[in-house]
């Protein structure tokens, strides 16, 4: 069984206003580890991107007990789930050097081709990713309700938030998402996180976002002329 592993410091970089690890950084993490495992299982980008085949992720899920703080070591650890046809399901646990629990989360990533942006049967390109079970995996994310907005905005995808995939990337979502949403400037602390990625947002769209928030619960999505991503946020 293959369990990817990873010690870290938490630097000033990582944590926000009141020291505390981003929310986007968390899923930036999560993103390189996942990243750095497939490579060790020898599903590098010789088998995906040197062929114009992306990783994307589809959908995210997350279970916060607490989150580190700055100064603070954290280890992140990460596997693969048994492979469903096209989808790669992936888990992740983050405790503290100590082994207390601090997050657990999912995600579901998928292949498509760079250039018709169209999902790829993985068994054409020799990628097979073998899965684990742990006992520690929580429930796989899903689709994301629609609740009813109060509040909009627009937003046009700046440079800086673009990535290697030509498209915004999905950690900037959270920033996007906190930057409009007062609770996490009001020091509002995250217990659950879900975020469904429907389609795309690249390099100057720009994206209708909408959001609404009662009883620690903030629903937001945002559009261009299609759906781009849904999101709830549960604060405690």
């Amino acid at each position: 069984m293959s369990v990817y592993r990873e010690e870290l410091l938490l630097r000033s970089k990582d944590v926000d206003m009141f020291r505390r690890l981003r929310t986007s950084e968390l899923f930036r993490l999560l993103q390189e580890a996942s990243i750095r495992h497939t490579e060790q299982l020898g599903m590098g980008r010789d088998k995906t991107l040197d062929k114009g085949i992306l990783w994307v992720l589809l959908m995210q899920r997350a279970e916060i007990a607490r989150m580190p703080e700055y100064d603070e070591r954290v280890v992140l650890k990460s596997w693969p789930g048994r492979t469903m046809h096209l989808l790669f399901p992936r888990y992740y646990s983050l405790e503290t050097a100590d082994g207390e629990p601090l997050l657990k989360a999912s995600a579901m990533w998928s292949l498509v081709d760079s250039r018709t942006r169209k999902v790829v049967f993985p068994e054409k390109y020799g990628v097979v990713i073998e899965g684990a079970v742990t006992g520690e995996e929580i429930a796989m994310p899903g689709t994301v309700a629609k609740g009813e907005c109060a509040f909009e905005r627009d937003f046009t995808v700046p440079y800086s938030f673009v990535d290697l995939n030509g498209h915004m990337n999905n950690t900037r979502y959270f920033d996007l998402a906190e930057d409009s949403v007062g609770a996490a400037a009001a020091g509002k602390l995250l217990r659950g996180i879900s975020v469904e990625y429907q389609n795309e947002a690249r390099l100057g769209e720009t994206l209708r976002l909408r959001w609404s928030g009662e009883d620690g619960s903030v629903f937001l999505c945002g559009e261009t002329d299609r759906p781009v991503f849904r999101m709830r946020l549960e604060y405690r």
